[in-house]
């Protein structure tokens, strides 16, 4: 009897080890579970994924090439690997390889609840994501028929992550941010989630709700117009991968560990409702207003005390390696910089939420001063339509005495009620700290 219990006994201990070493995606309410994958076998599920091949600079600047090698995308301890390489050639140059994989043509899907539980690399020039590309492009070429972005992460910047949503033509864009006030993305994991449903997008990071965009639209290169909600009421498929270099995170340096840079994925689960309504119809987007001088700027003068990281009004940003930090003091904005980083926008102050009106006459004006003379970099913007110029980045030398700049301009693109003021320190030849006052974009005519 002590041996045919201690053989039950033997049996169900295995039996229970290996049922615990399978993990199962939980149910959600309200939702069937597509597909998903734990990531719990010996090597990739080719079932589900493929790897993509791609050569150096295929995209966006970016550095690494997408192989196929082990080296580069694995499966270990129940985790997606997809690991960045650098390799140094004789003349001193390097090289650089990395992982990508996505479902195109085996897991393609409308609608949904994605999630992922993730951990991303640090180091400059790290660049991991997790995101969404249409499976038949049937409204044009990128970006016409949209691109879903669930998570991307800057390797030297890793408390924040995006959600984003590219479309249209000209190419526009919505983007929401997350700071996260725990352990930050590369030094725990944590959880990315997007709904996907006509007409509204939500993204979470740990179950908590950052961002949701409902507005958005499909316009061709040749000016043909679709009904809403395309482009984002097709298949898509899912991508995941770690690039190096870039457009926006710039390159790595020497500081950059490569011998820790992975971006690890536990597991990636895509849920469905049983039923979405497409009737919906595109929200109406607010119009901002000038105030009874004509000016669009918001606490023109600074008169009080605000936040300068939730995207309202005044928000004072950094990339590509940019170090500093902003502060609204006896009646001014007070810019400090630490690392000018790679770019001049790598040390911004935006001011969203101006009207810009085709043939319409605008003036600029500000004063500003410095520690030290220096030079930086005004303009007005279209972050929603690929960061067109309306006035276009025009240098301005500040000494240390207040000076006021003034600048007039007639916007020549369509209207657009979503300008914005950048006032970009970064890479232009100096960190000393600069003071803004009385800053205004008022409307001529």
């Amino acid at each position: 009897m002590k041996k045919i219990i201690g053989t039950l006994t033997l049996v169900f201990g295995t039996l229970l080890l290996a049922t615990s070493c399978k993990t199962r995606a939980p149910k959600i309410e309200g939702y069937t579970l597509l597909w998903h994958d734990e990531f719990d076998g010996k090597k990739l599920d080719d079932k589900i994924w493929n790897r993509e091949v791609r050569p150096a600079g295929w995209t966006n600047h970016e550095l690494q090439s997408y192989t196929d090698e082990d080296a580069n995308i694995y499966v270990e301890d129940g985790k997606l690997i997809l690991r960045a390489l650098k390799f140094t050639l004789k003349s001193g140059n390097s090289f650089y390889t990395s992982g990508k994989v996505q479902t195109s043509n085996k897991k393609t899907f409308t609608y949904g609840k994605i999630v992922a539980r993730a951990k991303t690399p640090k180091g400059q020039g790290l660049w991991p994501a997790i995101w969404m590309m249409p499976a038949e492009s049937k409204y044009g070429n990128w970006p016409v028929s949209g691109e879903i972005d669930i998570m991307e992460v800057l390797g030297h910047e890793t408390n924040k992550t995006y959600g984003t949503i590219h479309y249209g033509s000209p190419h526009a864009q919505k983007q929401g941010t997350f700071i996260t006030e725990g352990p930050d993305f590369a030094d725990d994991f944590h959880i990315y989630e997007i709904d996907w449903e006509p007409g509204i997008f939500r993204w979470y990071v740990d179950g908590k709700l950052f961002y949701e965009e409902s507005y958005w639209f499909a316009k061709s290169r040749a000016g043909q117009n679709f009904d809403y909600p395309a482009p984002f009421n097709e298949d898509f498929f899912v991508q995941m991968n770690l690039a190096v270099g870039g457009d926006w995170p710039g390159k790595p340096n020497d500081s950059t560990d490569f011998e820790n840079a992975k971006f690890e994925i536990d597991y990636v689960r895509v849920y469905q409702k049983d039923f979405y309504d497409e009737n919906v119809s595109r929200p109406e987007k607010p119009i901002p207003e000038p105030d009874e001088n004509g000016n669009y700027i918001h606490n023109s003068f600074f008169a009080y005390d605000e936040p300068l990281d939730d995207g309202k009004d005044w928000s004072f940003l950094t990339a590509s390696a940019g170090e500093g930090k902003a502060s609204i003091v006896d009646n001014m904005l007070k810019v400090e910089t630490q690392n000018a980083g790679t770019v001049a926008h790598s040390i911004q102050v935006i001011h969203p939420g101006i009207n810009m009106k085709k043939e319409t006459k605008y003036k600029i004006q500000f004063d500003a001063r410095a520690d030290e003379e220096r030079k930086i970099r005004v303009a007005i913007t279209a972050p929603e339509v690929n960061w067109t110029r309306y006035f276009p980045d025009t240098e301005a030398v500040v000494g240390k005495k207040w000076k006021t700049y003034t600048y007039e301009f007639t916007m020549t693109y369509d209207d657009d009620p979503c300008g914005r003021l950048e006032f970009n320190m970064g890479r232009l030849g100096s960190t000393a700290t600069v003071y803004f006052k009385n800053v205004t974009v008022s409307q001529l005519n």
